[in-house]
């Protein structure tokens, strides 16, 4: 375990570092003569600033990004769908961090790519923060990782309209109970439907990755966002409440059992203090190479409104 302190930082690039003119046109001239591929496999994150990137403008600007949009299809935070597979980031309550994690790291296929777009910045606070995943591993008690070794299952009881979190309707963006059985059993998972119209669902993933370019090892797991340990007071006041099988969500060693509270809470709080904050301005992109780096969210006062898509192959 190390316990050094990150000097990784996300690239910045804006018109005067690239000689290019601001604005979304001269943004997409820079990038049409770089290698976004091997930009972000040696920088894992990058922020264009300067370029004064609008949601009507994006779509222009992240068709070179973002080469295969993805749908955000078993997701399991709050969106709200605004354009072609476009979405707002989680829509949790502005007084509340959320932790650092790999986007769907939790399913069979995540997003290789995120790209994120500040429409609106809010009054104070309210940063993105990244972490580089490889010093995020590094840096978690050798105890905590022998024990996630294994792997980390995810069970998540899917309402079908009224209760608490997600319905599967809202989760698979259908109706029809064809298409989320096909998508399940072609995603290694197991379910079932319950009497009441509920949809219980149990998967068994990875708790590191190695990187498909660079071979680096990386933390890669959502195994804090769904134990009540890391969702904060009201989570683990219904866990008190709620049968552990009954819970919207919840995450266990592979074999089933139970993952301590203190083993959360040292991955959640170690992320977060290595983390790197990218404080946002109006018109910038942040794109993250998901599997080397995990981002979060800081707390925020006023209206913050930030975008955001994935893709899930290189160009």
């Amino acid at each position: 375990m190390v316990s050094s302190q990150p000097s990784w930082r996300p690239a910045v690039v804006d018109p005067q570092s690239v000689d290019c003119p601001a604005g979304p046109q001269g943004l997409r001239q820079y990038l049409s003569g770089t290698d976004v591929n091997d930009l972000l496999a040696r920088e894992k994150a990058v922020i264009f600033r300067g370029f004064g990137v609008s949601p009507e403008t994006y779509d222009s600007v992240a068709g070179e990004l973002l080469p295969n949009r993805l749908a955000y299809v078993h997701g399991n935070s709050p969106r709200t769908k605004v354009g072609r597979n476009l979405y707002t980031s989680t829509e949790y309550p502005p007084e509340f961090e959320i932790s650092m994690h790999n986007e769907m790291s939790y399913a069979h296929k995540w997003p290789t790519r995120i790209l994120f777009l500040c429409e609106q910045a809010p009054a104070t606070g309210g940063a993105t923060p990244v972490v580089d995943g490889q010093l995020w591993l590094e840096s978690i008690d050798p105890e905590v990782c022998a024990a996630f070794a294994p792997g980390v299952r995810y069970t998540q009881n899917l309402h079908d309209g009224v209760g608490f979190g997600k319905s599967w309707q809202q989760t698979f963006e259908t109706e029809d109970r064809g298409e989320v059985e096909a998508f399940l059993d072609g995603a290694d998972s197991e379910w079932r439907w319950r009497s009441d119209g509920s949809l219980w669902v149990s998967q068994l993933r990875q708790a590191t990755l190695k990187h498909p370019v660079t071979g680096t090892e990386v933390w890669f797991n959502q195994a804090d966002q769904w134990h009540p340990a890391g969702l904060g007071e009201d989570a683990a006041a219904l866990a008190d409440v709620v049968p552990e099988d009954e819970l919207p969500q919840n995450a266990t060693f592979a074999d089933g059992s139970p993952i301590p509270g203190e083993y959360i809470t040292h991955v959640q709080e170690t992320g977060m203090r290595l983390a790197v904050d990218v404080d946002w301005r109006d018109g910038d992109l942040l794109l993250v190479d998901n599997i080397a780096a995990g981002h979060g969210r800081r707390a925020y006062t006023g209206r913050r409104r930030i975008l955001v898509a994935m893709s899930d192959e290189a160009a």
